[in-house]
């Protein structure tokens, strides 16, 4: 099984969009509604729908997450993937050959375009957008963050270090259902795992438990050891459980408010209380499990490497795996003391993620980098926009 390297992050967090795209399940026909070219260009008169500022900045970047889209699109699983393909209202087909020209061109556009309004321009008149239909068929959309944590860490336990990550069992798949839950397999305080069928899957030690709690959340992490090397870690299975946000059971028990719910709220909650760590992450009865990645960059569930602000995370149960798409939402950004500070944003983004808290067509989560300040601003990501994907007209 693939997840996301860590899509589940927002979730931690989420709460207030827990409400947006709640349906998954089989692929559907109608979460992606085709706009006629007279609305895309009402759109963008009225708010530069497709002015993607950064674009030109950004340019190496955005031809290497197309490439790597098109390196997913010639392997047998996005065959397997595209058997089951996602059909617009109008009953058109996103088929894999169409999501791979439409990448072959806007690549070439990207390439060759002399400045960002010619490349508007040609966008305009060569591409089809399709939106997607969003919380409750309203077009919006709500958006978070995630990105790839940077954590210290010992590959022995210490004093100080003491709370692991774990590798995956090799009889994973034939544990008995249901499977144990975090308490029964690490114990209510996150020590006591060496004590049951964990023992001897250590992969590292963490010195904060929250920490190590927060790389299960997001399902990867560069690690540096206290030997002064460096290690990166990703997903390589879990237990069949719901993830369980403690984001929101800490508002519903009324420790945050609704209003402040944010990453950086649930953390400093529990950099106040620690104790209490013991009560809320045994709620979460999900846990995941580690391998190393040889210092690979961030993974998303395709298999290739995802680019920051370049790649978003969606359900694929529902949207075209490795397609091209476009967001419109607002991003934190840093003013001139460092300040974080949400704009609202165009971004030309490739859909190369997915992860268990992702679900429905009115769900994103933006892929924003590694390390503190890439998790500063996803941490901040609670916002809502559009989600349009693109195909070259046939």
């Amino acid at each position: 099984m693939r997840l996301a390297l860590g899509s589940l992050l927002g979730a931690i967090a989420l709460g207030a969009l827990s409400s947006l795209g709640q349906a998954g399940g089989a692929i559907a026909q109608t979460h992606l509604q085709p706009l006629q070219p007279t609305d895309v260009r009402s759109r963008q008169e009225r708010y530069s729908l497709l002015r993607d500022n950064r674009l030109w900045q950004d340019r190496a970047a955005m031809l290497q997450a197309i490439d790597y889209s098109l390196e997913y699109l010639e392997t047998p699983a996005a065959e397997a993937d595209y058997t089951e393909y996602v059909r617009t209202h109008e009953g058109t087909v996103f088929s894999r050959d169409r999501v791979r020209r439409s990448l072959l061109r806007f690549r070439e556009l990207v390439q060759t375009a002399t400045s960002l309004e010619a490349l508007q321009a040609a966008v305009l008149n060569e591409f089809e957008f399709y939106q997607s239909t969003g919380d409750i068929d309203t077009g919006t959309v709500g958006f978070t963050g995630y990105f790839e944590p940077v954590y210290p860490a010992s590959r022995v336990p210490t004093a100080e270090f003491r709370y692991p990550l774990y590798r995956e069992p090799m009889d994973l798949e034939s544990w008995e259902m249901p499977h144990p839950t975090r308490a029964e397999l690490e114990g209510a305080d996150g020590l006591q795992g060496s004590q049951g069928r964990l023992r001897g899957l250590e992969l590292v030690w963490m010195r904060d438990r929250l920490d190590a709690y927060l790389v299960q959340v997001q399902g990867s992490a560069r690690l540096q050891l206290t030997t002064g090397g460096w290690l990166s870690i990703g997903y390589a299975g879990r237990t069949e459980y719901p993830y369980v946000s403690i984001g929101r059971e800490l508002v519903n028990d009324g420790k945050v408010a609704e209003d402040g719910l944010t990453l950086p709220a649930v953390i400093d909650y529990f950099r106040q209380n620690p104790a209490e760590l013991n009560e809320y992450l045994p709620r979460n009865d999900r846990f995941v499990f580690f391998r190393e990645t040889a210092g690979q960059p961030a993974i998303g569930n395709l298999s290739v490497p995802v680019t920051p602000e370049r790649s978003i995370a969606t359900d694929k149960t529902l949207m075209p795996p490795g397609a091209l798409a476009l967001i419109h939402t607002d991003l934190p950004y840093p003013d001139s003391e460092g300040n974080l500070f949400p704009r609202r944003v165009t971004r030309f983004v490739l859909d190369q993620d997915t992860g268990g808290a992702i679900l429905g067509a009115g769900r994103v989560d933006v892929f924003m980098g590694t390390g503190q300040v890439a998790g500063d601003r996803a941490g901040l990501m609670n916002t809502t926009g559009e989600l349009y994907y693109l195909l070259l007209r046939e």
